[in-house]
């Protein structure tokens, strides 16, 4: 399936009512999904996200600017943030399965759309033919404002809709880009001046400086950011306005720090930040891990935990509360059943396995007692991380316990892709069998669940084995005052291992290829017998060194 993300901006960040029935607009449109909606009182604009397939993306695009002309007059709007229409930018961006040449046309064709409205539109980034009209500052300068005389300059012309600007509605920009991350940094002052000189030192444009009566320019230290300073009145403080245009270029993390270093050498402090909108989840991820690292600290934590150290240490709960689940994309765009088991309660997913249910089974149980095996190691690697005279030693053990966070991440997924394959057989078994045409069909989908049910337990098999080396090396090295976690550690591993083999053998004395399965019972039963052998190890390690 093909996704695009759209992330209009409206001119409305105080009524809430206005904001509803904008954003009410897009929800009606089958196969969109909205994800986040952002107001900000002193910008006076809100930042709406959503996503779908591009037909249905560009459809409630179309109908949500269409509304927001009709409810938002411009001659009347205040606001913080550059500005030119009610709808002052509607950027779309390609998500899963689409490129950006082919999200520009989408763009194209929702400009063109809303041309026809008697609006005047201008295309940018990807979407703009003309590279000299493609920065979406130097389409809005001048803003609401100036637009009035800059509309009518033959370079100005826009790109759909009458070369005659509309009081009410303003102008609109829509364009095809990268995903960007819009950030603020807060600031201990409330000099607007003093910001914009620190936004300045750090943008990627930097600042016009005079030398020997020549005016030259002095690039800013942060790649493919841009940045403005203001003055926020509803927070009492000004802020480093920043758009993060390459996150892979300039993380959040590092843009934190840089803002950080420039405000100390001016006398000022940072705050706290805030992101608007929505971010990646390895953005965050990254930035726990950079500050943990900075401490010399393990980073084999859960992500969990990455995601709080990176809200503490940026302060993007100063604010208000900062709720992952709320802002990060992929948690919004998760489905919910396909994690239905790892998000229950202990207590509720040992209930649920000794129900009348035949799933979860015993696959599913073999991949989480290989999750806890491989957690019990990383346990070890991150104490050993942490022990008392063992400083120098952090590095080693933190890359153990991300390599435990891995495997025991992957194992997780295992347990509800276990079940998910078992209940693809009972699907199978369900479909109707009254014809010829009706049972041919019901074979091969038989046997194709079939064939899945075995691949997933087998895939529990290799990742539980591949995590006795974290264990082995634990045991061996590692904290002597945990070395029985690491030996519980290996009885799971083992456990995991031949439980899951038993589900692959299981299954496949129902798959009809019997090459394939000749094949994979002699792959596993080798997997087995080394897991065994190296369970021994271990457990030898362990026994030796507990000495009683």
């Amino acid at each position: 399936m093909q996704l695009i993300e759209c992330v209009p901006n409206f001119s409305e960040g105080n009524d809430l009512n206005i904001i509803k029935q904008i954003t009410d607009e897009i929800e009606k449109v089958e196969g969109v999904r909205l994800l986040n909606v952002d107001p900000g009182k002193a910008t006076n604009r809100t930042v709406v996200t959503f996503v779908g397939e591009p037909n249905a993306v560009i459809e409630a695009a179309y109908l949500a600017i269409k509304k927001a002309g009709e409810l938002i007059d411009m001659s009347k709007h205040k606001g913080e943030h550059p500005r030119m229409g009610a709808t002052d930018v509607c950027p779309l961006i390609p998500i899963a399965n689409i490129s950006m040449e082919e999200t520009a046309v989408y763009a194209q064709q929702l400009a063109k759309r809303i041309g026809e409205l008697q609006l005047p539109v201008y295309l940018y980034e990807t979407a703009q033919p003309k590279k000299e009209r493609s920065n979406l500052s130097v389409i809005r300068a001048g803003e609401y404002e100036g637009f009035f005389k800059k509309i009518k300059l033959p370079e100005w012309k826009p790109d759909f809709g009458p070369a005659e600007f509309d009081a009410k509605r303003g102008a609109t920009v829509i364009g095809a880009r990268d995903f960007l991350v819009a950030y603020n940094i807060n600031l201990n002052t409330t000099s607007t001046r003093r910001a914009n000189a620190i936004a300045f030192d750090v943008r990627e444009a930097g600042r016009n400086i005079e030398t020997d009566g020549k005016k030259i320019n002095q690039p800013g230290t942060l790649k493919s950011v841009k940045a403005i300073g203001w003055y926020i009145e509803e927070y009492g403080v000004a802020q480093i306005s920043m758009n993060l245009t390459n996150i892979n270029i300039t993380p959040v993390h590092i843009a934190f720090d840089e803002v950080c270093s420039k405000a100390t050498a001016r006398g000022i402090r940072v705050t706290g930040s805030e992101l608007v909108g929505l971010i990646p989840l390895k953005a965050l991820l990254d930035a726990g891990k950079y500050f943990l690292q900075k401490q010399q600290r393990s980073i084999g934590v859960s992500e969990n935990e990455l995601i709080k150290i990176a809200i503490k240490t940026m302060g993007l709960d100063e604010l208000q509360p900062f709720k992952p689940e709320e802002r990060i994309i992929e948690y919004l765009l998760a489905e919910k059943a396909s994690s239905k088991l790892i998000n229950m309660q202990l207590n509720n997913f040992a209930d649920e396995t000794a129900s009348e249910s035949p799933a979860p089974g015993g696959g599913s149980i073999a991949a989480y007692v290989g999750a806890l095996g491989v957690s019990l190691a990383t346990m070890v690697a991150n104490l050993s991380s942490h022990k008392k005279g063992w400083d120098d030693r952090w590095q080693e053990f933190s890359n153990w316990a991300e390599k435990g966070q891995q495997y025991k991440n992957e194992l997780l997924q295992l347990v509800d892709a276990d079940t998910a394959a078992f209940n693809k057989i009972m699907e199978a078994f369900a479909l109707p069998k009254a014809t010829a045409e009706e049972k041919t069909q019901r074979t091969e989908a038989i046997q194709q669940a079939t064939k899945y049910a075995i691949e997933i337990p087998f895939k529990v098999m290799q990742t539980a084995a591949a995590s006795m080396e974290l264990v082995k090396t634990m045991a061996a090295v590692g904290n002597p005052n945990s070395v029985s976690d690491a030996g519980v550690g290996a009885l799971c591993i083992r456990s995991a291992v031949m439980g899951a083999f038993m589900n692959v053998r299981i299954n496949a004395s129902g798959y009809s290829d019997k090459d394939y399965v000749k094949d994979i019972v002699a792959k596993g039963k080798a997997i087995e017998n080394n897991i065994i052998a190296q369970e021994a190890e271990v457990l030898q390690i362990v026994n030796e060194k507990i000495g009683v």
